[in-house]
Formats: C-alpha cells, structure tokens, sequence
C-alpha cells in the first residue's frame, strides 16, 4: 500500500508496507422495506437542489460556523513533507513505557530487495537493545507518529495517537468517585485475578458473536427458522463479597475439572 524507506541515522532502509490486520465485521446493505432493492446513497446539495458529481466536490474546512474556506490539492502538496516517502526514526524507547492508549494501527514493513542487509541490521538492533523505535511518517496527507517494533522477527510500524488526541480520563463523567474497600475485599479480588492468571495465548480467543452472526446468515439462506434464545432476568444487585466467593469458587472448579481432563488424556495416551 505504501513505498519509501526507514531512516536510522544515516542508514536508509527500503522498505514496502502492508497492512498487518484486517476487519472482520459483517456489513448490511440498507434495503428498501418494499422490495429489498439496495438504498443509494447520493451526493445532494441542499443549496442548489441537485446531485453532484464526484468530480465537482471540493475540500473545506469550516473556520467558523456555516463558514469554509476551500483547500485545494495544491495547498496540500506545499506542506514540507507532504511528498516524503521516509520513515524518520527521532528515537528509541522501551516499550512498556507506552501505554497501549497511544496504539492505532498495525502495518508491516518488508524490505526491498536493496536493503535487506540494512533492514536486518535493524531488526538485529532492536531485538538486542530491547528498544522500539519513535518515528515520524506523512501518509494520506497525514503526519503520523509511529512505531516501529518487531513481531514475528518482522518489522511492523505501530500509527500512534499525539498526546493531544487522546481524551482526559477525568473528563470521563462518573470517574471521579470515593469508595472504601476493605482489606477483605481487595485481598479476595487479588486471589480472583491471581486464580485467572495464565499466558497470553492469542489463538484461543474467537468472536463468539460474530460465528453466531453467521450462523443465523447461513441459517435464513437455506429458509429454515431462527431459534431466539431469552436472556436470563436480571435478578438484582448481589453482594460483593457473596460475587467474589462465587467467582473463586467457580475458578477452583474449572481448574479442578481442566487437571482432571487432562489426567484423562495422558492415561489415555499411556495405556
């Protein structure tokens, strides 16, 4: 999707970028009730009481309210940077030092032919530091801070937010509160998290609701009919001790259940 190069010092890497992740929501298309013929949707001009063309759509910036001012292709292309085609790296950093708010989008960056001795030097670096780098891209007519980390003994180039974009959390209504926990409490919630603790393992996780989705898809396509399942009342608000028992509880059980099932498969495999 993108070609230019990664600048470290006065080393100048090659690179090609690819995008790293994909969508995997399902889309509807808007129907008419009627006849189940897809809505389009028109580009319309309330002033002049007509459809436009794509062709005579202009970019503004509204300075104030129901006034713009036009930014043309060239106003853009005379912004330093704007037809760079480098990854400026500015630094290196640890990276837990990020948090993950900062986090946008993934991109993997492949070497060109020319600079895969480079590319290599750089991943060899980062993997022996321990660091990633902080760095500087313009891409859309957009300056990005990114990134630039391994995964998978690749490149990828993480988009960041800029410290502006990010919301304060004390602008979050409701998150500024006052409540005494007590030792009990906090001792059982830590017992709870300490009893879910285990390693991250990506591939374990699936979109439950998506598979679903699907299903009743797939299910309406072949015309037979659609099972709803009722959602268990809401019984009311739970002690929070009594919650926090339950859930230990519930945890030692699984993990009972989990040693036993595989007790079971390793008598299998030995008898």
């Amino acid at each position: 999707m993108w070609k230019g190069a990664v600048n470290f010092g006065l080393i100048n890497v090659p690179i090609k970028m690819f995008t790293a992740t994909e969508s995997k929501n399902i889309s509807f298309k808007s129907l008419h009730k009627e006849c189940h013929t897809p809505i389009k949707q028109k580009r319309f001009c309330q002033n002049c009481d007509k459809e436009v063309e794509y062709t005579d759509i202009v970019k503004g910036y509204e300075y104030q309210k129901d006034s713009y001012v036009i930014i043309e292709d060239e106003d853009l292309e005379a912004i330093p940077g704007e037809k760079s085609k480098t990854i400026d790296i500015v630094e290196f950093v640890k990276l837990e030092q990020i948090d993950p708010v900062y986090f946008d989008k993934s991109y993997y960056l492949a070497p060109e032919d020319t600079g895969k001795k480079a590319y290599k030097l750089l991943v060899s670096a980062l993997e022996q530091t321990g660091k990633i780098a902080i760095a500087k891209v313009v891409i859309r007519s957009r300056e990005s801070l990114v990134a630039l980390r391994i995964y998978e003994e690749i490149l990828i180039m993480e988009t960041m937010h800029y410290p502006d974009e990010i919301r304060k959390s004390k602008e979050v209504p409701g998150a500024n509160y006052d409540i005494n926990l007590s030792e009990n409490e906090v001792a059982m919630a830590k017992q709870l998290i300490e009893g879910l603790a285990t390693d991250f393992e990506p591939e374990k996780y699936t979109d439950n609701y998506r598979t679903q989705l699907l299903e009743i898809i797939e299910s309406k396509v072949q015309g037979k009919e659609i099972t709803h399942v009722k959602e268990k009342p809401n019984t009311g608000v739970i002690d929070l001790m009594e919650a926090l028992q339950a859930s230990l509880d519930m945890v030692k059980k699984e993990k009972i259940e989990d040693v036993t099932s595989k007790s079971k498969k390793r008598s299998k495999k030995t008898g």
